[in-house]
């Protein structure tokens, strides 16, 4: 596998189309990353990190809405990939619908969302944007 992060953020695109309530995943450091942000900021239901093997899963339970079902991710999009990262400073973070969603970066204090690296004045590598 070339690119784990579009694997996690495929799995995940997968599980919401076929309206999978939970997902299983295998783990790493910047997935647990990732799962962590969208946890906090309301994305996902719950997670759940096993070590049952070397690599270890991540299992995440997905949130829909109970009125409509429709899932509370609109859309996931990779933006830095192997072949072209993006980075961008402090005073150029994006913006994702104008405030609505997340854009996740990689910052040398860690994965954290685009509006504590703006409220930081740090940047990084823009990892994927999530609405």
């Amino acid at each position: 596998m070339t690119d784990p992060i579009s694997d996690y953020l495929t799995r995940l695109r997968n599980a919401i189309r076929a309206n999978h309530r939970v997902v299983e995943i295998p783990a790493s450091n910047i997935k647990k990353g990732i799962t962590k942000i969208l946890f906090e900021k309301g994305y996902i239901l719950n997670y759940k990190f096993e070590e049952n093997n070397l690599q270890g899963n991540i299992k995440i339970a997905l949130k829909y809405h109970p009125a409509n079902k429709q899932n509370a991710i609109r859309s996931l999009t990779r933006v830095s990939k192997p072949g072209l990262r993006q980075y961008s400073g402090h005073a150029n973070l994006p913006r994702v619908m104008n405030g609505l969603g997340i854009a996740i970066i990689s910052t040398s204090q860690g994965l954290m969302t685009d509006k504590e690296a703006r409220n930081l004045n740090i940047g990084g590598e823009v990892i994927c944007y999530i609405s």
